[in-house]
């Protein structure tokens, strides 16, 4: 997928509103402002999907945040079938990421350290968890670990991403089992959830190959080497 003209000069004012709208969102989760979460919440994915999308972001990585969107609107109802349909949106955005992260070989002892947590923490959910939602829940668990591992096929970015998701995720879990939650709790949902889906996009972008540099004295379609490199990092901060 490559850029549509005139497309890169939006990237910049993208990130800048998609950054100035999680500020309002998260000022608004700490003072309590519930209207300013619920005005912000849903311009955020579609925000940074716009961003990858302008510096010619592959379709999975933008189908992927778009299903975030998706599932941030659903859960916004406080209802068993809208948390379930938003549950189905965000599992459809992991398979997204999981084809985009393709087929490379990572070590497997992350792979393992992911089980271990996974088994440890449904353990410890379990006995509080509604009974209509284990085995959705852990189906979901299952796929969102292994997203959160193969993260790690695109870099340190992309890896701290899929990382933040799953704790993300595992605090929204802990409230739905009824268990000790943290001060605030709502906004370090949010945070790291925003964090992980920046950090997964800045990873794709990052993973992207950078063209080899000319001669000394050359440059690429009027552009110099450095200014290409400067460019091929897509939503990276300005």
């Amino acid at each position: 997928m490559t850029p549509r003209a005139g497309a890169p000069r939006l990237v910049r004012p993208l990130l800048v509103a998609f950054l100035f709208v999680a500020a309002v969102d998260l000022a608004g989760l700490l003072a309590g402002m519930q209207t300013a979460h619920f005005v912000a919440k849903p311009l955020l994915m579609p925000l940074l999907a716009a961003c990858a999308a302008a510096r010619g972001g592959p379709r999975l990585l933008v189908a992927a945040l778009l299903c975030g969107w998706a599932g941030d609107v659903l859960l916004m109802p406080d209802s068993e079938a809208a948390f379930l349909a938003g549950m189905a949106c965000f599992a459809a955005g992991h398979v997204c990421y999981l084809l985009l992260f393709g087929r490379a070989r990572l070590r497997p002892a992350a792979g393992l350290a992911y089980a271990a947590v996974l088994v440890a923490f449904l353990a410890y959910l379990w006995p509080g968890l509604p009974g209509e939602l284990r085995i959705p829940l852990t189906g979901y668990s299952l796929l969102l670990a292994a997203m959160a591992w193969r993260a790690g096929a695109l870099g340190r970015y992309a890896a701290l991403g899929g990382a933040l998701f799953l704790l993300s995720d595992a605090l929204i879990a802990t409230g739905i089992a009824d268990r000790p939650q943290l001060p605030a709790h709502d906004f370090w949902i949010m945070l790291t959830y925003l964090a992980a889906q920046y950090l997964l996009t800045r990873g794709r972008s990052a993973e992207r190959q950078i063209p080899p540099a000319p001669p000394p004295g050359r440059t690429v379609r009027g552009v110099s080497e450095s200014e290409t490199s400067e460019d091929s990092h897509a939503c990276a901060p300005p």
